[in-house]
């Protein structure tokens, strides 16, 4: 990682006891199956928003003076294992800072440990999963931490919704609610889909966002992309009314993998990730205090038979 701040952004909107938001990069690739490259999807996302304007004309905006911490990348990499392990410790160490957690991978598994250090600190969390994939596999090339395993454990812990699935194996069936599961080509014909989605969501939500939810005509660079997908104002528009009706706690972004040849899909995640911490701030002055509504009395506690993270 070569990027010294955020998207360029000067320093003084850039330090950890000031920001309001942090963003971990997470440039791991060890259980992608098919087109390998997502540990270069924070990289070329940062460069990506170093060209960016910082000017949000639909919010009229701009969320970078809220403050953007970028965190050290975590570099883990030794196993599934080890990875999730120091994610979950990361991420739940930055959220025990009353900060706004973001962050960006990576391949899907990294989720794993996201997802459980956000359930450990926030009461009822909802995970709402916007990707192609069901990611349900319990256990998946001998790994528990597999990115076919990414929401898994939060279908079993968390108020879990998926949104976009249309690629699946047939085991998976057995482990999905498909009464809070939309399909792509149900969505397609259902002009208030995204109405049903958000009365099926608790009032804090995390966010996991697998670009390949998008259509890989706007977003062609993914480890396995699938056609049919979502298109950019419908997933603005969506996600615009989550921000809105629900506390979304944070988010991840998983699942660029750039090419030299095909830039606009860094930039798309580039945009995207500003928008959302766009929606998240606006209506909030910088100079306003950032509450985390975090439970407190979860602070030493895990769910998961981990270390304590405090």
């Amino acid at each position: 990682m070569t990027t010294k701040t955020y998207a360029g952004i000067p320093q003084k909107y850039a330090a950890l006891e000031t920001s309001k938001i942090v963003l971990i990069p997470v440039p791991y690739d060890g259980t992608s199956t098919w087109q390998k490259g997502a540990d270069k999807g924070p990289e070329a996302f940062l460069n990506a928003s170093e060209n960016m304007e910082l000017y949000d004309i639909e919010t009229q905006t701009e969320v970078y003076k809220q403050g953007v911490y970028l965190a050290d990348a975590i570099t883990e990499k030794s196993s599934p294992e080890a990875v999730v392990k120091e994610v979950h410790k990361t991420v739940k160490d930055y959220i025990l800072r009353n900060k706004f957690v973001t962050i960006f991978g990576g391949e899907h598994s990294i989720s794993i440990g996201t997802i459980r250090a956000f359930n450990e600190c926030f009461d009822d969390l909802t995970v709402l999963h916007i990707d192609a994939h069901a990611d349900l596999r319990k256990e998946y090339e001998g790994s528990k931490c597999n990115h076919a395993c990414a929401v898994y454990e939060a279908s079993q812990n968390t108020n879990l919704i998926q949104v976009g699935i249309r690629s699946m194996d047939v085991a998976e069936t057995t482990v999905m609610d498909e009464e809070k599961t939309w399909f792509a080509h149900d969505m397609a014909n259902d002009e208030y889909w995204m109405d049903s989605v958000i009365e099926a969501l608790g009032e804090n939500v995390f966010i996991t966002f697998d670009l390949d939810a998008f259509d890989p005509s706007i977003m062609p660079s993914t480890g396995t992309p699938e056609p049919g997908g979502l298109l950019w104002y419908e997933t603005l528009d969506f996600l615009k009314q989550v921000f809105a009706e629900r506390n979304v706690v944070g988010f991840d972004i998983v699942e660029l993998c750039p090419r030299p040849e095909e830039k606009s899909s860094d930039f798309l995640a580039a945009k995207l990730y500003y928008k959302m911490l766009s929606y998240k701030f606006e209506g909030t002055d910088k100079d306003d205090e950032f509450e985390s509504n975090f439970n407190e009395a979860k602070k030493g506690v895990s769910k998961f038979n981990t270390e304590e993270d405090v």
